[in-house]
């Protein structure tokens, strides 16, 4: 009987012509416990081999879990990777390995550091609160800089050292950033943004046309929080562009407003681009998870960039290979009168790509907007209090609901919700409602999701992934995600179906919207003819 967990994403970089994929692993159970990493690669970050094993908790710095790290290049092209290790007394460490070969692409063998641990939690940390460095970035002097997430009583922080060969540190008295009442900070995350370009940058790239992010994963809440900012190379410092909305505090921004944890980006030197990985956790029972063998998977890889028209958010989107995976597809024009459920005639609806684009009609918002009867309702509004797409108002919900069944007993549906505020401006939601969509009982089923950002003259627009289990959500080109694990009971093969919905009171939509069925990634376990087979259909 085989059993496996997989979790947070590790040291993720490209090397040789491969992207190599680093993961807290359990290979005994599909539970947390006996962490170790795995490691895969792909050529195109869609097709993947599972190589052996890479680092184990063999020495008494790691004896209880090597858990999360980063990958740093060099100026000579060589490769460091920081990671923490719980020791035999369950203090969390940082230690530092190297791969045996740099000549291998598929960097197969790593050596650990014959000093580790590196760095131990400084006086006033506790030693369970100190994990999980950063990709390290070039100071203007020539040092490296990492950060580690920690916390002190309520209030997260993150600590900044400073290095030149990755063995001896030197710490700053002042942090890179803390936000009260926020709790431990794991899995932090430190890289800049172009201000006027669409193409990642380097995580050591600094100037006036650059913002950083700092996102720290929030141990208290499992969610992942970031901020756009300003970092100051002098001393080690960021502050954020808005300080109500800072890292982790109750309005700030996330990546993602489903099931989304402990991500981390890279910089993809091969195609000048920054790409963010997350776990996707489970939201059924443990005991389910044991009973089918497996837990969690790793999210579709994102591009992430600053988005340009707002210059105050980030925006997402799947990674541009995952289109190979196309198959065939159809486009629909439909107009949705108010109240309306149209199926969507595509075949069996369990792997798509929806492009979507909505458009309320002139008349219906233009009465709406004059209506005084139509009370002000967005401060009110939020997805996660509304009650879902069942819950009928003047201007939504309408969108899809994919993984349903034929008579819509389990469904997902995936929608905007636009909603009149006391300005009588309009603010738009996109929610992903779970509460039906599955008949399971031992599921945790919410309604998640947000507002989004809609600027003058834009069409309401989405994207969705769907694969079996999972449900990625983009609603105007990726300014806000959400991604849900749904356990359908009855919609699932060919008795899953797609339909597209307005259950607006008022308003009538148009929906212009193309469907690609798609096919099945190709992961394979390790062998030597697997990763021939993947260098060759790849190259």
């Amino acid at each position: 009987m085989w059993a496996f967990l997989s979790a947070d994403p590790n040291g993720p970089l490209f090397y040789k012509g491969w992207y190599h994929f680093f993961y807290q692993y359990n290979p005994n159970a599909a539970v947390w416990g006996d962490i170790v990493w795995g490691h895969a690669v792909s050529k195109d970050l869609i097709h993947w081999v599972h190589l052996p094993i890479v680092m184990v908790a063999d020495q008494w710095y790691d004896a209880n879990g090597v858990w999360t790290g980063s990958a740093t290049f060099l100026d000579d092209g060589s490769i460091v990777m920081l990671y923490t290790g719980s020791t035999d007394k369950s203090v969390q460490v940082q230690n530092l390995a190297y791969p045996e070969d740099l000549n291998d692409p598929l960097l197969l063998k790593w050596v650990k550091y014959s000093g580790n641990p590196v760095l131990v939690p400084p006086p006033g940390i506790l030693p369970k609160d100190f994990r999980d460095p950063t990709t390290a970035w070039k100071t203007s002097d020539g040092k490296w800089r990492i950060t580690i997430g920690s916390k002190i009583n309520k209030t997260g922080i993150s600590l900044v050292y400073d290095t030149i060969d990755f063995k001896t540190y030197e710490k700053h008295d002042t942090l890179l950033h803390k936000v009260p009442n926020t709790g431990m900070w794991e899995c932090v995350d430190f890289y800049p943004v172009s201000k006027t370009a669409v193409n990642g940058l380097d995580t050591s790239v600094n100037g006036p046309n650059v913002k950083h992010i700092v996102k720290a994963s929030m141990d208290d809440t499992r969610f992942d929080h970031y901020a756009v900012g300003t970092y100051f190379d002098s001393n080690g410092t960021w502050i954020p562009d808005d300080p109500t909305i800072d890292v982790g505090m109750p309005a700030s921004l996330r990546y993602d407003y489903g099931k989304f944890y402990a991500s981390k980006t890279f910089y993809d030197q091969n195609k000048g681009r920054r790409i963010l990985w997350s776990w996707i956790g489970e939201s059924d029972s443990e005991a389910a998870d044991v009973q089918k063998g497996w837990s969690s998977l790793q999210g579709i890889p994102r591009t992430v960039v600053l988005d340009t028209k707002t210059g105050k958010n980030l925006v997402q989107w799947p990674v541009e290979e995952i289109k190979s995976l196309r198959l065939n597809s159809k486009q629909f024009d439909i107009e949705v009168g108010p109240g309306s459920v149209v199926p969507v005639d595509v075949d069996s609806a369990t792997q798509l790509d929806i492009e979507a684009e909505f458009e309320i009609k002139k008349e219906s918002l233009d009465k709406i907007l004059g209506d005084a009867s139509v009370v002000a309702e967005t401060e009110e509004f939020s997805c996660q209090k509304s009650g879902g797409a069942s819950v009928r108002g003047a201007l939504g919900p309408f969108g899809f609901s994919v993984l349903a069944d034929k008579s819509l007993s389990e469904q997902t549906p995936v929608y905007f919700y636009v909603a009149k505020g006391k300005d009588t401006k309009l603010k738009t939601f996109f929610c992903t409602d779970t509460s039906r969509s599955t008949f399971a009982n031992d599921v945790v089923k919410p309604i998640y999701g947000s507002s989004v950002p809609v600027l003058k003259g834009e069409k309401l627009t989405m994207r969705i992934l769907v694969d079996h289990s999972i449900v990625e959500g983009f609603a105007q080109g990726g300014r806000t995600c959400i991604t849900s694990r749904v356990y359908p009971t009855k919609a699932i093969y060919g008795a899953a179906k797609l339909f597209v919905f307005n259950n607006a009171i008022d308003a009538t939509v148009t929906a212009s919207f193309k469907v690609w069925q798609m096919n099945s990634a190709f992961i394979h376990p390790y062998s030597e003819e697997a990763v021939r087979a993947l260098s060759s259909t790849s190259s």
